[in-house]
C-alpha cells in the first residue's frame, strides 16, 4: 500500500503524537509499505529525512506548530503518488489539509484522535471565565472532525467513551499506540553509561530516585506531586524527585520547590534527546504522576518496559495498564500516594516484584503489534472503499 500520514509534529519533536507518528511509518515500512509523511518545518529536522515533506509552519501553543491549510505545489505531488489510504492525526492545519485530499482525490480517510483538547485550552485562553467557552470550542471542533472520516483510531477506551459523550458518530475503534520495547529493556541500571549520568547529576549511589518524564506544564499535574512530596522529602534526605523534560510551567515549579524547601531534593534536568530516553528511565525506582489529561500515557508504558513500577494518580487511561500490588499502585489523594511509595521503596523484594510485573504486563505494547493492527485496519477499509466505488 501507499500511505499518507498527515500530523502537525513529526520527529525530532518530542511529544506522544510525533513518536507514535514515527514509530507507525517505521513499522510500517518494515512489513513493505510506501509511507509518507506530510508535516510542519522544523529548525531541528534533518536535510536526509526518507519520504517526509514538511509544510512552512510557525510555532503556536507552546511547543507546538501550525502549518498552512493547503499548498499547491503538495497537492500535485500527492495526486502523483496514487495514494491507498490517508491517515490523519491532527484536527488542524495538516489533519484539514489531508482531509481535503482524501476527498478531493477520493482516498479513504482514517483519523486518529490523539488529544483531549478541551484539557490544554489554558495554553489559548488567559480569562478563565472564557474557558468554558474555549471547551465547548474544542469539543465541537473535535466532533466536528471525526466525524468528517471514514473512521476514527483511539488509543483507549477512556477516548472512545469521551467520543461518544462529543456526539461522534463514525466508526470508533480501539487501538493503543505501541512502542519500540527493546529501546527500554535492553538498558541496564547498573551500566557505566547509567551511573555517569547519576554522578552526573550529583545522585549518590545510595539515592533512591522518583521520577517523572514528560512535559513541565500545567495540565501534567505536577504541583500536586510537589506538594505531596513536601513532607516525604524533608524525612527522607536520601529520595531524589528526577524530572526529564521542558515546558513552559518550569520556572513556577521551580520556584514552588523552593518554597516548599524541597529543591535540593528535586532536580529539573531539562528535555533529552529522544534517542537517548530509555537511558533516563534507568535512573528511576518509581516513576510517579498525578495527569489527568492522558489519553493513554505513553510515559506509563516506556517506564513499564523499563522495569519501573508506577505509582500515578487514578484515571481512566490506566485501565489495563496499571494494576495494583502487580505492576505499581494507582493513588487518589496525598495519604496513599506518599504510602505507595513506601510499599515499593521500603522493601527490595517489593520492588523485584512489581518490576519484574512491570515488564510482563507490557508485551501488548510492542510497536509491531501496534503497525498490524493499523495495517489491517487499512486493508479493511480499502476493500470497503473499493467495493462502494466498483473499484477493482
Amino acid at each position: 500500500m501507499k500511505i499518507g500520514l498527515f500530523s502537525d509534529t513529526f520527529y525530532p519533536q518530542i511529544n506522544g503524537v510525533a513518536n507514535s507518528v514515527l514509530i507507525l511509518k517505521e513499522n510500517l515500512e518494515m512489513f513493505g509499505h510506501e509511507v509518507y509523511v506530510f508535516t510542519t518545518t522544523d529548525p531541528k529536522a534533518s536535510n536526509n529525512e526518507k519520504n517526509v515533506y514538511r509544510m512552512p509552519s510557525i510555532p503556536f501553543a507552546s511547543a507546538r506548530r501550525l502549518g498552512m491549510f493547503y499548498h499547491p505545489r503538495l497537492v500535485r505531488f500527492i495526486k502523483s503518488l496514487e495514494l491507498d489510504i490517508i491517515h490523519t492525526h491532527t484536527e488542524f492545519s495538516l489533519g484539514i489539509f489531508g482531509r481535503a485530499m482524501a476527498r478531493k482525490f477520493h482516498i479513504p480517510l482514517l483519523h486518529t484522535y490523539h488529544t483531549i483538547y478541551e484539557d490544554y485550552t489554558h495554553y489559548i485562553v488567559k480569562f478563565r471565565m472564557l474557558d468554558f467557552i474555549a471547551k465547548n470550542t474544542a469539543r465541537k471542533i473535535s466532533a466536528n472532525f471525526c466525524n468528517s472520516v471514514d473512521r476514527v483510531i483511539v488509543p483507549t477506551e477512556k477516548v472512545r467513551d469521551l467520543l461518544f459523550v462529543y456526539n461522534v458518530e463514525r466508526p470508533i475503534f480501539v487501538v493503543p499506540t505501541g512502542i519500540e520495547l527493546n529501546k527500554f529493556a535492553n538498558v541496564n541500571k547498573k551500566s557505566a553509561t547509567v551511573q555517569n549520568l547519576r554522578a552526573d547529576l550529583e545522585i549518590e549511589a545510595d539515592d533512591q530516585v522518583l521520577l517523572y518524564i514528560g512535559r513541565i506544564s500545567e495540565e501534567k499535574n505536577i504541583a500536586e506531586l510537589l506538594l505531596s512530596l513536601k513532607c516525604y522529602l524533608a524525612e527522607n534526605a536520601s529520595v531524589k524527585f528526577v524530572l526529564v523534560g521542558d515546558g513552559p510551567e518550569r520556572n513556577n515549579l521551580e520556584e514552588l520547590t523552593k518554597q516548599l524547601g524541597i529543591d535540593k531534593q528535586t532536580l529539573f534536568i531539562g528535555e533529552r534527546p529522544w534517542d537517548e530516553i530509555g537511558i533516563y528511565y534507568q535512573l528511576g525506582d518509581v516513576f510517579i504522576s498525578a495527569s489527568q489529561s492522558e489519553t493513554q500515557g505513553l510515559t506509563y508504558i516506556e517506564a513499564l518496559a523499563s522495569a519501573l513500577p508506577i505509582v500515578a494518580k487514578a484515571d481512566r487511561c490506566l485501565d489495563g495498564v496499571l494494576q495494583n500490588d502487580v505492576n505499581g499502585y494507582v493513588f487518589y489523594g496525598t495519604e496513599d500516594f506518599v504510602q505507595s511509595i513506601d510499599r515499593i521503596l521500603d522493601s527490595e523484594s517489593k520492588k523485584e516484584r512489581l518490576s519484574l510485573g512491570a515488564i510482563q504486563s507490557v508485551e501488548r505494547y510492542s510497536a509491531t503489534y501496534f503497525a498490524q493492527a493499523i495495517e489491517a485496519m487499512y486493508e479493511g477499509l480499502l476493500d470497503e472503499h473499493k467495493k462502494l466505488y466498483h473499484v477493482s
